[in-house]
């Protein structure tokens, strides 16, 4: 039987589709027996794509095999390395191999910008969301919501103060403080200032 022949795109493709397979044949101490035969044809006919790991340090024999098979059961070597071969078959009925059809790009649908955005989760249950009713001109914003501001941090217009422009607040107690009282002294050391008293 003849044996395929591959462009180097399309090897290339297997090749990076075959990455994360695992070998599902394994030709042992006997080589390359009828029954090895068997399995790796049974394997090419399901899947199309396989990896085969070889037994035996020899490479020559690695290789000698990778052409005895892919000259029986009429498949294509993709690949080579160390021990594991990579070996390809069209599936029956295809006409492209499986792998590269898989991976080429299917044409993206795209949104157009008149159409509304729909979430992934509702598309896939077929949902759209409903439109928003836009707002006629007659129509007034709602006033925004305003907070509780006591009335000493009012400017003189009304509004808020700025927090570098609040007034300072005076003691709570109504006593002036004087310059040597405990009261300064305690405002002093909050303040980050510290006065020394000295005894007399």
């Amino acid at each position: 039987m003849p044996i395929l022949e591959l462009t180097s795109r399309e090897r290339s493709d297997l090749r990076s589709a075959a990455h994360p397979l695992r070998p599902v044949v394994l030709i042992g101490d006997n080589g390359l027996t009828e029954a090895v035969l068997k399995e790796i044809d049974l394997a090419l006919s399901s899947h199309g794509l396989i990896k085969v790991r070889a037994g035996g340090d020899d490479r020559e024999a690695r290789d000698t095999m990778l052409s005895t098979i892919c000259d029986t059961l009429s498949c294509a070597p993709v690949h080579h390395l160390g021990k594991t071969l990579i070996l390809f078959r069209p599936l029956a009925g295809n006409v492209k191999p499986a792998a590269l059809a898989a991976r080429e790009p299917e044409a993206p649908a795209k949104r157009r910008a008149s159409e509304p955005y729909t979430p992934k989760k509702l598309a896939a249950e077929g949902k759209t969301l409903g439109k928003r009713p836009r707002r006629s001109e007659s129509e007034e914003p709602k006033p925004a919501k305003t907070r509780f501001v006591p009335q000493d941090q009012l400017n003189k217009n009304g509004k808020p103060m700025r927090p570098s422009s609040k007034r300072a607040t005076d003691s709570g107690h109504g006593i002036p403080r004087r310059a040597g009282s405990a009261l300064s002294l305690r405002a002093g050391a909050r303040s980050g200032t510290s006065r020394k008293t000295s005894k007399r």
